[in-house]
């Protein structure tokens, strides 16, 4: 505190002063007057002195505090319930470095999800790009020309499911990085549904998949291309958990507070602890298929639930599964 050349600064001040008024005390009223002058100013010097030592070693711990948090350390709680402009300090200190933790947390937890995604997106392509190569390989040596044909349709439905998978990737990366702006517009319920089957058609007749509707011409507010695509990937799960000769229901339902697509299969159904984690990216059920991969309802998850609607989803195993894509009317 003394190599402190403002602190130096006021002691000196302080003495200097009071040697003055006790000079003149004396000089106006005798030696009673210099000892009061000198006893009042020392007391006000060494209460100037204690104060300002307290002042410090709180502005030196509070860097201290400081320190450990820029070098990344677990720092303690310097909140106090004293009143003054050290306390003031104190709390905007830990304001500011409770923000900075919790910016430092979510970047942590985007790094770890980033990695296992970079991870998961490497499984996936690692499948088919391996069995591409080998039936490239295979083709180089292979005169046959129907093996030739079955080799070159392998690869072709590898292709397209790479290109599948990256395509969804690439809009669920957008739609997290907000770089994708819904476009909220009123749109009927059944021209909504009749778009989302349409490419299901031919599947659903050679497998002779019955589909029943109920779709009233209510109007839902939301992105009509997006929330198409997001029905699509619910449909599309419902038929392959489906046998042939099954049946694909959907209906709407609608309340005060919110209106719903109900979308309703015969299926294999999902287990039950599976359920809670049906929408994780890359989740892949006791059921799902071999050639599934776990992300069509993470995105029709992410579609939807950006629009501030959600999708609740029921089932029970070897009875079918119900989604329920629902758009509130009021943001909850």
């Amino acid at each position: 505190m003394l190599k402190n050349k403002e602190f130096r600064m006021m002691v000196s001040i302080a003495i200097v002063i009071t040697m003055a008024i006790s000079i003149c005390g004396y000089a106006l009223c005798g030696i009673p007057a210099f000892i009061m002058s000198i006893l009042l100013g020392g007391s006000l010097t060494v209460i100037f002195i204690i104060t300002t030592k307290k002042r410090y070693e709180a502005i030196s711990s509070l860097s201290s505090y400081l320190e450990k948090v820029l070098a990344g350390l677990e720092a303690a709680n310097i909140l106090d319930q004293e009143e003054g402009e050290l306390s003031l300090l104190k709390t905007n200190i830990y304001k500011a470095t409770s923000t900075l933790q919790y910016q430092k947390d979510l970047l942590t937890k985007d790094k770890m999800a980033l990695a296992n995604a970079i991870a998961d997106i490497s499984h996936q392509l690692k499948t088919p790009l391996t069995s591409m190569i080998v039936m490239n390989d295979l083709l180089k040596t292979e005169d046959d020309k129907d093996k030739r044909m079955e080799f070159l349709q392998t690869q072709s439905n590898q292709l397209d499911r790479m290109s599948w998978l990256i395509q969804t990737l690439l809009k669920l990366s957008k739609i997290d990085a907000g770089t994708i702006e819904m476009k909220t517009e009123e749109v009927r319920a059944d021209d909504l549904m009749r778009e989302a089957i349409k490419p299901f058609g031919i599947q659903m007749d050679l497998r002779n998949i019955r589909y029943g509707t109920n779709i009233t011409n209510v109007l839902l507010k939301c992105d009509k291309n997006w929330t198409v695509e997001a029905i699509q990937n619910i449909v599309k799960n419902c038929i392959e958990h489906m046998e042939d000769g099954g049946e694909l229901q959907a209906f709407t339902n609608e309340t005060n507070i919110f209106t719903e697509i109900v979308i309703e299969d015969t299926g294999c159904g999902i287990a039950e602890e599976d359920l809670p984690h049906i929408f994780e990216r890359f989740y892949k059920g006791k059921n799902a298929g071999k050639d599934s991969v776990g992300i069509g309802l993470a995105l029709s998850k992410t579609i939807i639930n950006s629009q501030h609607g959600d999708i609740l989803v029921a089932s029970t195993p070897g009875k079918g599964t119900k989604f329920n894509v629902r758009f509130y009317k009021t943001i909850i």
